[in-house]
């Protein structure tokens, strides 16, 4: 049966309004290819933004992760370093390498890489001591790369991160899929690595429906970037090709989509953050209740508002019976992300850290966070947490 209830959902798509005005340009110039003035304009408005001099619009994240990677030249075994909680999304392109995943724990602060785990795991594979879960040796060798994730716009303690990273010599692929606008001592996430990553799928704080980001300094990286993004023709009259390449460019329309939202990013991130400050008043008088917290110059976007509960300190309600109970009120909730090395798909992959990101994941829920929501829908939201809290 339906529930006649309206959907409240997670984090739902918001319009400017000035998208149409992009998409007819594009029509009425019939720029409709995976080139075009939008594209263009695109690129320079999200690397001023973000602080950077250089961007690739590419087709998701996720390709822009992968051609992250090829530029950092991982190669078939390779070892390259993920956050394990994190999506999928940030461990699949070590995959598409041939490269190994080593993944690491979380720190309890902002549920991110844990610097000192990090660090262990350097040291463990350039040492040789690094293990595969089923106690295989891997040989010695120093990791090609590091990914960490700024996790719901919770930045990682990334300057920590690139301190140790410099020290080991190790590029940063940062991935910011979550986190445009937030910030660490007024520096945007997504300016501290070597290269960089952002989202702009349906449901992040700015959406192109689908699409993504490379970020860097050095133009000629991005002008590969680009190359790689487009089949990686070679500089001939003649379609040539020397080496492999993809079809990763984003469209003139979407890049029109994006133009249009980037105009209201800071907007959505205000009213994200109250969205987030009007759970943490309701949560207030509840134990066991956390999220995690600007510290030492961090500034979040709060892209999803996201809470641990602890069913020690709740008379038994867990996550799940959270999750349950919103769901049914048809208020879309989530868990967090299943760490990545507890996932099928990376069963023998090593992991270096102790259970922070196993606890967090058991105990998440991501709570509604739209930029749209209003007073109604919170009213539905608290009155279904009160019932199921007070239970």
């Amino acid at each position: 049966m339906t529930n006649p209830l309206k959907k409240i959902w997670l984090s739902p798509p918001h319009m400017s309004g000035k998208e149409q005005m992009y998409i007819d340009d594009a029509f009425n110039s019939n720029w409709i290819a995976p080139l075009g003035p939008n594209v263009d304009a695109f690129e320079d408005a999200i690397a001023d933004y973000v602080g950077l001099s250089h961007a690739a619009a590419l087709s998701s994240g996720t390709a822009a992760l992968h051609i992250g990677l090829k530029l950092l030249n991982v190669q078939p075994g390779d070892l390259v370093i993920c956050q394990s909680m994190t999506f999928v999304a940030s461990a699949n392109p070590i995959l598409y390498c041939g490269a190994i995943p080593v993944f690491v724990d979380s720190e309890s602060d902002t549920w991110n890489m844990c610097p000192d785990a990090m660090e262990e795991a350097i040291r463990a594979a350039t040492k040789g001591t690094l293990k595969h879960a089923d106690g295989s040796r891997i040989p010695a060798k120093k990791p090609k790369a590091i990914i960490p994730v700024h996790l719901y716009g919770m930045p990682a303690k990334i300057n920590d991160i690139k301190a140790i990273a410099d020290t080991y010599d190790i590029p940063i692929l940062e991935d910011a899929a979550d986190s445009l606008g937030s910030s660490v001592d007024g520096k945007k996430c997504g300016s501290f690595g070597d290269l960089s990553v952002i989202s702009f799928n349906g449901n992040k704080i700015i959406t192109t429906s689908g699409g993504g980001a490379l970020l860097s300094n050095k133009k000629s990286t991005i002008q590969y970037a680009r190359n790689l993004a487009s089949q990686a023709r070679d500089e001939s009259l003649y379609y040539q090709h020397s080496s492999i390449g993809y079809n990763y460019r984003m469209s003139n329309v979407l890049a029109g989509i994006g133009r249009a939202q980037l105009t209201v990013l800071n907007e959505r991130i205000r009213q994200r953050r109250a969205n987030f400050e009007k759970y943490i008043a309701f949560f207030a008088n509840y134990p066991g209740i956390e999220s995690t917290l600007e510290k030492n110059g961090m500034l979040s976007n709060r892209w999803l508002s996201s809470f641990t509960f602890n069913p020690k300190q709740l008379s038994g309600v867990d996550s799940k019976a959270i999750i349950e109970a919103l769901n049914k009120s048809n208020i879309e909730a989530r868990p967090f992300w299943k760490p990545m090395h507890l996932q099928p798909l990376f069963k023998n992959a090593p992991y270096v850290g102790a259970d922070i990101a196993e606890h967090t994941f058991i105990r998440g829920v991501c709570l509604p966070s739209g930029s749209a929501l209003n007073d109604n829908d919170f009213d539905r939201i608290f009155s279904t947490l009160q019932t199921i809290l007070n239970y």
